[in-house]
């Protein structure tokens, strides 16, 4: 116990500023971008544009079907050999972008899609042009069904960031990884990070539930 202590307390300073300084800004970065890749490419499916939409779902089909890791190792190690070369940070953002805006496009998509057919007819009877509809009606409600899975996206966002220490970034993980080979203490440190990783996404959860109790009484009002 006192080695436990001992090692946790030398090591907690280090593994936080990783975390501030990487793990967290990079979820952060990623997942508003996959937001904006999300609405966009459901709006593109879910309107039927022809030929974006078959592209959009290219893009999701692709990144929803390959693992994270092997898309981290293509946009850092793979494309430099045609040429296309990103430092660590910008592979790693567009890659955990990417792959979670699939995810997210697919949230948003189901949740437009179940808004009922009865909304639109409502507000055409209120002159309303379709851009309108969308808008002040339909979105709404959809942003109150899509709030869940969109919640429980940032968390997996958060948790994939792990997989960034793969590529050098120097985040939470891979300075475990450096106190541990220093330490030769594994179980103690992976068990630190763990419960940071612990701490982040229940703060994360709580922050879900309290959004989802504003959004359910913005709508009602």
């Amino acid at each position: 116990m006192d080695r436990l202590i001992q090692i946790w307390g030398e090591s907690l300073p280090q593994l936080l500023a990783a975390t501030v300084g990487a793990t967290i800004p990079l979820a952060i970065i990623s997942f508003v971008i996959a937001m904006i890749i999300g609405v966009i490419s459901a709006l593109v499916r879910y309107e039927h544009i022809p030929v974006l939409s078959q592209l959009s779902a290219l893009y999701i089909w692709i990144f929803r079907g390959t693992p994270l890791l092997v898309q981290l190792f293509i946009v850092f190690f793979g494309l430099p050999k045609v040429g296309i070369v990103f430092g660590a940070w910008p592979a790693a953002i567009i890659a955990l972008s990417l792959n979670a805006g699939a995810y997210n496009s697919e949230a948003i998509r189901a949740a437009l899609s179940s808004v009922p057919e009865g909304q639109w007819e409502a507000g055409c009877s209120l002159n309303l042009t379709h851009t309108q509809i969308l808008r002040k009606i339909v979105a709404p409600q959809a942003l109150r069904i899509a709030l869940p899975p969109l919640s429980n996206n940032l968390i997996d966002q958060v948790k994939g960031t792990s997989l960034a220490s793969t590529i050098t970034i120097a985040d939470l993980v891979m300075v475990s990884q450096q106190i541990a080979a220093r330490t030769f203490e594994p179980l103690i440190l992976y068990t630190e990070v763990a419960l940071i990783y612990l701490v982040i996404n229940t703060v994360l959860t709580f922050a879900q539930s309290w959004l989802e109790k504003r959004t359910s009484r913005f709508i009602e009002n």
